[in-house]
């Protein structure tokens, strides 16, 4: 099966909606033409060369880390991000990145893949987005309460968590008179007209307000229908940066690190930890890539440890008491990522999908010092 580019970039936005990015990151398209039918698709942390190569015969890329962060003024070949960019176009590939988007995105984000490999339970963004949301009311005549209702649904209303399509209705009469210069539906100038109706209601993202309320006035019956948009109080959603949840059985910190060196993708210099090797963990927070920041909500959230990347001596040696601190590499913390995202536009479009299995980890070699 295949299906445009465009439609995939539809899918991906759908699964990893670019609001959630970071004002200074790119994600999104960055090269193809959303007019070309795609068949498959490469997922993989990295749109280094070697990932690029490895993606020729795909017709997209999908990649979590973006080509370029800051401004450019050449593509030329010459240099490393020039010469994914020519390997790309020329091998008839596009490249699709969602980095700090999927970060917070749920349930197929970044965190939750990493929380998955451990098993965590009831789990919780420690940095929950505050996603602004609106009320819509609508009113639509009986018979035609179900096109409308679709229609709202399907330009992003009644999206609720992991559900979409989340209405509630009932029926009264509605009363209008049509005036001069009206063409009414239903029926007559200067008469008095009551209507069965249906009165829906439903919640609707704030960024996608006016998609729904374009498709409303489209799909209606009525020239001038009646509705009401409510501004609502913003609420923590399951979407946010890094995960925290409950460990099936407790467990050592020494036992907890052997299980992530078990679960991590393999890379040369493996999983380090700060803290007493002996002491239990029942709750652990993980946060995919660079997550020294968060060690503070780790503990507000009850987290006995914390599973990130890229940590720094003195952030270690300054970490929060009672806090134990588990160090991967930052590719391995980000590759569960690829399959999940994989899985997910699988499911939601008609692409092949598969993942690369190169690892793009820069650390190639370790040596564990004789002395320890």
């Amino acid at each position: 099966m295949s299906a445009t580019l465009g439609d995939v970039v539809a899918a991906l936005e759908q699964l990893y909606p670019p609001e959630l990015a970071e004002p200074w990151d790119a994600v999104g398209l960055a090269a193809g033409d959303p007019d070309a039918l795609v068949s498959s698709v490469l997922f993989a942390v990295d749109p280094v060369e070697v990932v690029a190569r490895e993606a020729l015969g795909h017709q997209l890329l999908v990649t979590h880390h973006p080509l370029w962060l800051g401004g450019t003024t050449s593509v030329a070949a010459d240099d490393p991000k020039g010469r994914v960019a020519h390997a790309l176009i020329t091998g008839g590939c596009g490249l699709f990145v969602a980095h700090t988007n999927a970060d917070r995105a749920h349930p197929d984000g970044v965190s939750d893949a990493l929380a998955g490999l451990f098993g965590l339970q009831d789990t919780a963004p420690l940095e929950a987005v505050q996603e602004p949301v609106d009320k819509l009311v609508f009113f639509v005549p009986v018979g035609d309460a179900a096109k409308v209702t679709d229609a709202v649904t399907a330009a992003g209303g009644g999206r609720i968590g992991s559900y979409d399509s989340c209405t509630w209705s009932t029926t009264g009469t509605g009363t209008f008179r049509p005036l001069e210069g009206a063409t009414p539906t239903l029926g007559s100038v200067g008469s008095l007209e009551s209507v069965a109706e249906s009165r829906v209601e439903t919640v609707v993202p704030r960024r996608a307000r006016a998609a729904v309320v374009q498709a409303l006035l489209a799909a209606h019956p009525y020239e001038s229908p009646a509705y009401d948009l409510t501004e609502l109080v913003g609420l923590p959603s399951p979407q946010g940066l890094g995960r925290v949840g409950d460990l099936s059985e407790p467990m050592p910190l020494g036992d907890l690190v052997a299980l992530a060196a078990r679960v991590l993708p393999a890379t040369a210099w493996g999983v380090r930890a700060s803290g007493d090797p002996s002491a239990v963990v029942s709750r652990l927070a993980v946060m995919g890539g660079s997550g020294s920041d968060a060690m503070g909500r780790a503990v507000a959230a009850g987290a006995q440890a914390f599973l990130t990347s890229d940590l720094k001596h003195h952030s270690a040696s300054e970490a929060p008491e009672g806090l134990a601190l588990i160090d991967a590499a930052h590719w391995a913390t980000e590759q569960p990522w690829v399959s999940a995202a994989a899985a997910a536009l699988a499911r939601v479009v008609g692409v092949a999908t598969s993942v690369s299995t190169t690892c793009t980890d820069p650390f190639t070699t370790a040596v564990r010092s004789p002395q320890a």
